[in-house]
């Protein structure tokens, strides 16, 4: 059994809905980080879940690898096709199936993305809070168990995806989860495919829970002497109590970076972004108690706004933060790593990274979802020199030792995909072969992205 096998059978099956074509499968061979150019030997476009199915039946005949696809937004590697085969590109099922309002919950299919879900939602005075940044397909969010800016008050896919359905590697289509709001009833599937990057099956169906609008929102931004000085802030709303829907750091470098790149004003120190959700007088309660709290710490410049395009303006600002920092250096392509640390120690983890940056050749602006105690590091690197590569590889590998040391993780959102694949160990111990056990128990024939997330030998 061979890959062109596959693809000649698929041929027959799709048609027009499998390309051959250089700039697809060029397309679905980049990252969005520093791997390289990886295509596939086919784009698969089904439309439905029947499809997936049959996709995936056929590859399971000739071992043929298969990988999801969603809009390409991760950043590890997760979706490059590293052993060839067929990517299954899910864009063109991007339906939202049923929106269940009393009971504030939605079904949809996973090329729909956050985004397109929301302005679907409107109407109906609900929302879906997981807001990585990234206008990313929902299946690709459960996949690599996405979370992102909001995640301190509304957590991440994890606890926000109530059910699946799922193309196993054999193509058998399975359910799980309910609509129910908790069941005791065996495993926790939903659980299991929910950050397992593909490698167990490909998700056709989500049904996602979903949150009440509120009254009020109100963000502010407010710069600090020092990212201690605006940790040790977080660290103080977090033990009072104040119920921040967003809390955001950005470096100095970041700060920089982005008012060459948005027209901002910024002064070139640290940040704290932030934003409140509740009622009226909530939200003007907790943002007076947070402006309290920031001018202990050392906090100036403190503005805030309930207006929604300042608020719009404010995120589209930090969303668009990646893009900033690798313009800042012209012709730069990013090794961009993250790690999650308890909060108390979140502080020291920065301080520690940015003096390490400090000594290397290489630039690194910081950001952070430091309400949860994720950060990131943007290592700009020119993409033909081989030494700043290695550098930016070595702080990274660094970032990850500081991490595990402090009781943490290797990534709190970002996923394993390629790059975190030399820690798994370090990080789980035994409990690494575990997944390795699942993984050959779901896929014998390691066809499901294989390479990635768990070793199958």
């Amino acid at each position: 059994m061979t890959i062109p096998s596959a693809i000649a059978a698929l041929q027959t099956l799709l048609g027009e809905g499998l390309s051959l074509s250089k700039s697809d499968l060029e397309l679905h061979g980049q990252s969005e980080t520093h791997f390289p150019l990886t295509p596939p030997d086919a784009v698969a476009y089904p439309r439905d879940t029947q499809e997936v199915a049959a996709i995936v039946k056929i590859c399971a005949e000739h071992r043929c690898p298969v990988v999801a696809w969603g809009t390409g937004t991760s950043l590890e590697g997760h979706s490059l096709a590293v052993r060839g085969g067929v990517t299954v590109d899910l864009s063109r099922m991007d339906k939202v199936i049923e929106v269940n309002a009393a009971d504030m919950d939605v079904r949809v299919q996973p090329g729909l993305t956050r985004q397109a879900l929301n302005t679907e939602l409107r109407a109906t005075g609900l929302f879906f809070p997981v807001d990585p940044g990234a206008n990313a397909a929902l299946g690709g969010m459960a996949a690599t168990r996405a979370s992102g800016t909001t995640a301190v008050r509304y957590g991440t896919m994890r606890d926000n995806v109530m059910g699946l359905e799922v193309v196993l590697a054999d193509g058998q289509i399975i359910r799980t989860g309910s609509r129910a709001r908790k069941s005791s009833a065996g495993y926790d599937l939903t659980g299991l495919f929910v950050g397992s990057e593909g490698t167990l099956g490909i998700i056709t169906e989500l049904t996602l829970r979903l949150q009440g609008q509120p009254q009020a929102t109100a963000a502010a931004i407010c710069a600090f002497p020092s990212v201690g000085a605006a940790v040790d802030a977080v660290i103080t709303t977090i033990q009072m109590g104040v119920p921040m829907a967003r809390i955001e750091l950005v470096d100095a470098a970041s700060a920089a970076a982005v008012n060459a790149y948005a027209d901002a004003n910024w002064p070139d120190t640290p940040h704290l972004l932030v934003e409140f959700h509740g009622s009226d007088a909530a939200v003007t309660a907790d943002v007076t108690t947070f402006g309290e709290i920031a001018s202990d710490h050392g906090g100036t410049g403190f503005d805030w706004s309930t207006k929604t395009e300042d608020r719009n303006r404010l995120w589209q600002i930090r969303h668009d933060a990646y893009y900033a920092v690798l313009a800042s250096r012209p012709g730069a392509t990013a090794v961009v790593t993250d790690v999650c640390v308890p909060i108390s120690r979140l502080a020291e983890a920065i301080a520690d990274t940015q003096a390490d940056i400090d000594a290397s050749p290489i630039p690194g602006p910081i950001l952070g979802h430091v309400g949860d105690g994720n950060f990131h590091a943007i290592l700009l690197v020119d993409p033909d020199d081989l030494t700043q590569r290695q550098a930016a590889l070595d702080l990274s590998h660094r970032m990850t030792q500081r991490a595990l040391a402090m009781g943490g993780t290797v990534t709190g959102e970002h996923g394993v995909g390629l790059g975190k694949m030399p820690y798994m160990l370090a990080e789980h111990g035994p409990g690494w072969a575990v997944m390795s056990q699942i993984k050959k128990a779901l896929d014998p024939g390691d066809i499901m992205n294989p390479g990635k997330l768990c070793q199958h030998n």
